[in-house]
């Protein structure tokens, strides 16, 4: 068993409301790896960090993405920071990973606001959201199979453009080492250096 695809990106990239819209598409259940956290925990991101710190959320976190990935059959998205612990991105490895781009004035915006997320809570989160980019980024880049742009509002475009992706992807299956060399050659692009953009 394994997902349908699995979410990555920033905070604000949508990988919750994707995530949601194109598990209905494709008409299977998400699993929110935050949320799994919370239930299994019965504490709250925020409390988790507060109280045990960054380091042992991100111990929790990878268990409950090892156990996703092979235990859920819909769609997976994780938590933004879950690439940081080389446990995920080695458990990532064989499996359909959308990397949800998007630039940082549009991620800061939709994120910024918001008062659950520990990593950028308290002054300076503009400061704090861009050394998450640059730490982040490139590992987004380096697990993702398919990589899909988030700026524009129209996220029915976004969803139809992944769902294409997909079947297209399932018709030609391809072996977890082959896997990146074969998206890359389908998009015409370098490996690891295409941009999927959908406008």
């Amino acid at each position: 068993m394994a997902p349908k695809a699995v979410l990555v990106g920033l905070p604000g990239a949508g990988k919750s409301t994707i995530g949601r819209r194109l598990s209905k598409a494709l008409g299977v259940s998400l699993l929110d790896t935050d949320a799994a956290i919370e239930k299994q925990t019965g504490r709250s991101i925020a409390d988790i960090f507060a109280i045990d710190g960054e380091e042992e959320f991100r111990r929790i976190e990878e268990g409950v993405v090892r156990a996703a990935l092979v235990e859920h059959d819909g769609v997976v998205s994780l938590g933004g920071g879950a690439v940081t612990s080389p446990g995920v991105c080695a458990a990532l490895a064989g499996h359909i990973v959308i990397y949800l781009e998007i630039n940082a004035e549009e991620a800061m915006r939709r994120a910024c606001g918001s008062t659950v997320r520990p990593l950028l809570a308290g002054p300076d989160r503009a400061e704090k959201f861009q050394d998450l980019m640059a730490r982040r980024v490139p590992l987004y880049r380096r697990v993702a199979t398919i990589r899909v742009d988030t700026n524009c509002h129209n996220l029915g475009a976004v969803v139809r453009y992944i769902m294409a992706r997909l079947q297209a992807q399932l018709a030609t299956p391809v072996s977890g080492g082959d896997r990146k060399s074969s998206e890359a050659e389908r998009s015409g692009a370098p490996l690891r250096k295409s941009s999927e953009v959908v406008k």
